[in-house]
C-alpha cells in the first residue's frame, strides 16, 4: 500500500469515528443539564457538572497526548472510545443526578482526551503552512454530528417525554460508540509511536514547568487571551438550554432547542472554509482575533433573545465563532515541539481548561443570583480577551507570525 493511500485510509478511519462517536456525544451533551434537573439536581448540580466536565477534560488532554505519543493513534483512540461507551450506558440507567454526572464525565471526556491524537493524525502529512486546512477538514466533519445530534435528541424527547427520550438518546449514543470501535479496528493502521515515520528517536522527557516557561511570546499571548475567552464561553455554557427552555418570556421546546443547535452548527460549517482561506490572507493571529469577537457577541445576543427568531440570531453568532477555531488549533500545533507535538498540545489544553473550569463553578453561583448578570459578566470576559489579544498580537510585523 502506498504511503499516500495508507494516510488517506487512516484519516478515513479517524473521520468515521469522529462522525459516529461525535453523533453519540452530541445526542447527549446539550441535554445533560435537563437530565440532571429531572433527577433532582439544581443549579449548583448543573454548575458542578460543567465545572467538573471542564476539569476532567483538561486533565484528560495531557495524558491523551502522552498516550498517543507512546502507543500510537489507533490504540489510543480505541481505548478512549471504550471509556466513552461506558459513560453513555451509565447515564442511560442513572437514578440520581450524581450518578448521571459520573457517567457524563466518562462519556464526554472523549473529545478532550482524543483531540491530540486526532489532530496529530490529520496534520501529520501536511506542511505547517497547510495545517489550518488539515484541522479545518477535521472540524468540518465534527460539526456534522454536532448539528444532527441535538436535533435527533430533541425529537426523541418531544416524542417520548423527557425520561424515555433522554434514555433512548443515551443508549443510541452507546451503540454509535460501539460502531466507532469497529470502524477504527477495520480502517486505522496500527502505529507504534506518533513519530514512527521519522525513525526511532525518542521524544525528550516532558516537564510541565519547563513547558510553561518555554512558551514562545506568540503562544503566551494566545494562551492568556484564549483563557479569558473560555471564561466568556463557560460562565453560561451549561445554562444556555435552561435559559432558552425556562427563563425567557417565550420558552422554546426541546425540539426547537435542537433546531437552534442545528442552526449554530450549520453556521459553523459555512464559515470553516472561509476561515482557513482568511488565515492564509491576513495571518493566523488576525483570524483568531476575529473569532474572539463572536465569542464575546454571543452572550449579548442571548440576553436579547426572547423568542425563537431572536434566539436563532444568537445561535448563528455562536456558530460563527468557529471561523478561526481550526486556525487557532493549528497555531498551537505550529508552536509545539514536533517530536512531542501531541503531548505539548494536550498540556496547553490541560492548563487552559483547568482554569476555565473555575468559570463554570462561578457561573453556577452567578446564575443563582441572576441569569442576566451571568451573561453580562460573560460578555465582559469576552471583550477583555478580544481587545487584549488584538492590541498585542496584531501589532505591525506580527500579523503573519505563527
Amino acid at each position: 500500500m502506498s504511503a499516500e493511500r495508507a494516510w488517506w485510509r487512516e484519516v478515513t478511519g479517524l473521520l468515521a469515528g469522529t462522525v459516529l462517536l461525535g453523533l453519540g456525544e452530541r445526542l447527549a451533551e446539550r441535554f445533560i443539564p435537563l437530565a440532571l434537573s429531572r433527577l433532582g439536581g439544581g443549579a449548583l448540580a448543573v454548575g458542578f457538572y460543567q465545572s467538573a466536565s471542564n476539569l476532567v477534560g483538561a486533565a484528560a488532554s495531557l495524558p491523551g497526548g502522552m498516550v498517543t505519543d507512546r502507543i500510537g493513534s489507533k490504540r489510543a483512540l480505541q481505548a478512549f472510545a471504550a471509556v466513552s461507551v461506558s459513560g453513555f450506558v451509565v447515564m442511560a440507567f442513572a437514578s440520581h443526578w450524581s450518578v448521571a454526572i459520573a457517567g457524563a464525565l466518562l462519556a464526554l471526556s472523549w473529545s478532550a482526551i482524543s483531540l491530540p491524537a486526532a489532530l496529530t493524525t490529520v496534520t501529520r502529512a501536511l506542511p505547517a503552512r497547510d495545517s489550518a486546512w488539515g484541522v479545518t477538514m477535521h472540524s468540518l466533519v465534527r460539526r456534522v454530528p454536532m448539528a444532527l445530534g441535538p436535533l435527533a435528541a430533541g425529537a426523541m424527547i418531544t416524542a417520548w417525554g423527557e425520561g424515555a427520550g433522554l434514555r433512548a438518546a443515551f443508549l443510541l449514543a452507546a451503540a454509535l460508540g460501539v460502531a466507532t470501535l469497529v470502524a477504527q479496528q477495520v480502517l486505522l493502521a496500527r502505529q507504534v509511536r506518533s513519530d514512527a515515520r521519522t525513525g526511532p528517536a525518542v521524544a525528550p522527557a516532558f516537564s510541565p514547568l519547563r513547558a510553561l516557561r518555554s512558551m514562545s511570546p506568540p503562544l503566551q499571548r494566545l494562551f492568556v487571551a484564549d483563557t479569558l475567552i473560555r471564561f466568556c464561553e463557560q460562565l453560561p455554557y451549561a445554562f444556555v438550554v435552561l435559559w432558552c427552555m425556562r427563563e425567557i418570556a417565550q420558552p422554546v421546546t426541546a425540539l426547537q432547542f435542537g433546531q437552534l443547535t442545528a442552526i449554530e452548527m450549520t453556521a459553523a460549517l459555512l464559515v470553516y472554509v472561509p476561515g482557513a482561506w482568511l488565515s492564509g490572507r491576513i495571518g493566523k493571529p488576525a483570524t483568531v482575533a476575529l473569532t474572539f469577537v463572536f465569542f464575546a457577541a454571543f452572550p449579548l445576543a442571548l440576553m436579547a433573545g426572547t423568542t425563537f427568531g431572536t434566539l436563532a440570531v444568537a445561535f448563528v453568532l455562536r456558530g460563527m465563532k468557529e471561523l478561526g477555531e481550526p486556525t487557532r488549533k493549528s497555531l498551537i500545533l505550529d508552536l509545539c515541539p514536533p517530536e512531542a507535538r501531541a503531548t505539548y498540545f494536550g498540556w496547553y489544553y490541560c492548563v487552559r481548561d483547568s482554569l476555565a473550569g473555575l468559570a463554570a463553578a462561578l457561573g453556577a453561583v452567578l446564575w443563582q443570583a441572576s441569569p442576566v448578570l451571568t451573561l453580562q459578566i460573560s460578555a465582559g470576559f469576552g471583550v477583555l480577551g478580544t481587545l487584549g489579544y488584538a492590541a498585542i498580537a496584531l501589532r505591525p510585523g506580527d500579523s503573519n507570525r505563527a
